[in-house]
C-alpha cells in the first residue's frame, strides 16, 4: 500500500470515528425509555454532512435508522449511515431495518458492534454485504456495548446485569441498632439514586426492607433527571421484592401507593386478594429460601436487561459471597454511626484474610456532602 492510500484509510478511519462518536452519544437519548432493548443510534452522511439522524426511543417504536432514513429522504441514496448497533433483519415488532437501508440506496454502513440477540448476530452485515453495500465493522465496539452492558449481558448470559446500591457511614454501618437508617445520606445522593432507578429494567429488595422502611420504591425526582433529548419518561421499573414468607401484605406502600408492576417472590402462594399490578411468583427454594441464580435466570426470560439492587445486610452478603454482583454502588456518607450498629457485610467465621473477597474500584465521585464509589467484584457467578 503506497503512502497515499495509506493517509485516505487513515482519513477515512479518523471520520468513521469522528461519526460513530455522534452516533453513540444520540443512542444515550434512549437510556431511560428503550427497555428491553438496547440504545442505538443512527447518523446519516452525505459529502460531509449529517443528513439524518435517529435514535430508539421506546420498545415497539421505530428503530434508529428509521428515523434517520425518514429525516435524510432522498438524500440517503449514496450516503453512508453510521449505526451504533447491527441493525435488525427479523420481523419483531417492527419491519427489518435492512430491508429500508437497502430499499434507501444507502452504499455504505458502518457498524460499532455486532447485534449479540441470536435472532440477528451477523445476519444483518450479512445480508446487507448481499445486498452490495459496503460494511465496516467494528467502530467504537466497547463504547457501544458500554452503554447496552445489560442488554449484552442477558443476551451473552441469559441473565440480567446487577447493581447493588448500599448507602453507608465512614465506619461502614448500614442503620442503627434499632434499625433507624433515614438518612444515612445526603439529599443530593438520594436523588442520585432515583437516576439509577430510571435506567433500570428493575428494582430488587427485600421484604425485611419494605417492613423496616416501608418504602414505595418509586421513581421520583424526574424533574431533576436531564434525558438528552427532554423525552418524556413513561418507564416505570418493576418492584421484585423476595418475600419468602409471605410477609408483603397490600397494606405496604409498595401495594397501595403505586400501581407500578409489582412481583412478589415466595416459595408458596398465599390467598389474599392482590391488586392486578401485583403477581406472586414461586421460585423453588435453596437452603429453606429463595434460589437467587434460579431466579435471575428466571429475570433474563422475562427480558429484564439490568436490576437494581437495594437491600440490607443479608442479601448483600449472600449475592456478594455467590458471585452475582456486576457493580456494587456504595454512597458513603461522613458519618459514624459506632459499634453498635448494624454493619454492611456480614462476619466471616473461621476464614483468612486473603480469601476475603477483592473489589476493584471504578469510579470515585463527590455527591452533594457524601462520595459514590463504583466497585467491581473479583468473581461472577456464570449460569
Amino acid at each position: 500500500m503506497n503512502t497515499e492510500n495509506k493517509k485516505k484509510n487513515n482519513e477515512k478511519y479518523l471520520q468513521d470515528i469522528f461519526y460513530m462518536k455522534k452516533t453513540i452519544k444520540i443512542a444515550k437519548n434512549g437510556i431511560y425509555t428503550t427497555h428491553p432493548n438496547p440504545n442505538v443510534g443512527c447518523i446519516i452522511v452525505l459529502n460531509g454532512k449529517i443528513v439524518g439522524t435517529g435514535w430508539h426511543k421506546k420498545k415497539g417504536g421505530p428503530h434508529a435508522e428509521v428515523y434517520a432514513i425518514k429525516m435524510a429522504g432522498k438524500l440517503a441514496k449514496n450516503s453512508t449511515a453510521y449505526i451504533s448497533l447491527e441493525p435488525c433483519i427479523h420481523h419483531g415488532e417492527t419491519p427489518p431495518c435492512c430491508h429500508l437501508i437497502v430499499k434507501s440506496g444507502i452504499k455504505r454502513v458502518v457498524i460499532a458492534a455486532i447485534d449479540p440477540n441470536p435472532k440477528v448476530f451477523g445476519k444483518g452485515i450479512k445480508y446487507l454485504k448481499k445486498s452490495g453495500i459496503d460494511v465496516s465493522i467494528g467502530i467504537l465496539a466497547q463504547e457501544s456495548e458500554k452503554i447496552n452492558y445489560g442488554f449484552f449481558k442477558r443476551m451473552v448470559s441469559g441473565i440480567p446485569w446487577i447493581q447493588v446500591k448500599i448507602a453507608i457511614s465512614l465506619d461502614g454501618k448500614i442503620a442503627m441498632n434499632n434499625g433507624e437508617s433515614k438518612w444515612i445520606t445526603g439529599e443530593q445522593a438520594r436523588h442520585d439514586v432515583h437516576k439509577f432507578r430510571a435506567k433500570n429494567s428493575a428494582i430488587l429488595s427485600t421484604s425485611n426492607t419494605i417492613l423496616q422502611d416501608n418504602p414505595k420504591l418509586t421513581v421520583r425526582y424526574t424533574d431533576k433527571i436531564k434525558n438528552r433529548n427532554l423525552y418524556h419518561i413513561k418507564f416505570s421499573p418493576i418492584k421484585i421484592i423476595l418475600d419468602s414468607k409471605n410477609r408483603i401484605q397490600p397494606i405496604h406502600n409498595i401495594i397501595h401507593k403505586t400501581t407500578d408492576p409489582v412481583w412478589l417472590i415466595r416459595l408458596n402462594k398465599d390467598h389474599n386478594i392482590w391488586p392486578k399490578h401485583v403477581k406472586q411468583i414461586i421460585i423453588q427454594k435453596y437452603n429453606n429460601s429463595i434460589d437467587l441464580k434460579k431466579l435471575l435466570i428466571f429475570l433474563g426470560k422475562k427480558k429484564i436487561n439490568t436490576l437494581w439492587v437495594e437491600c440490607g445486610a443479608n442479601l448483600f452478603s449472600n449475592m456478594l459471597n455467590l458471585g452475582l454482583i456486576d457493580e456494587l454502588i456504595i454512597y458513603i456518607a461522613p458519618k459514624m454511626l459506632g459499634h453498635t450498629a448494624k454493619s454492611l457485610f456480614l462476619d466471616y467465621k473461621n476464614i483468612k484474610l486473603k480469601k476475603t473477597p477483592t473489589l476493584k474500584i471504578k469510579k470515585t465521585i463527590k455527591i452533594g456532602s457524601d462520595i459514590r464509589i463504583t466497585l467491581e467484584p473479583s468473581y461472577k457467578w456464570k449460569k
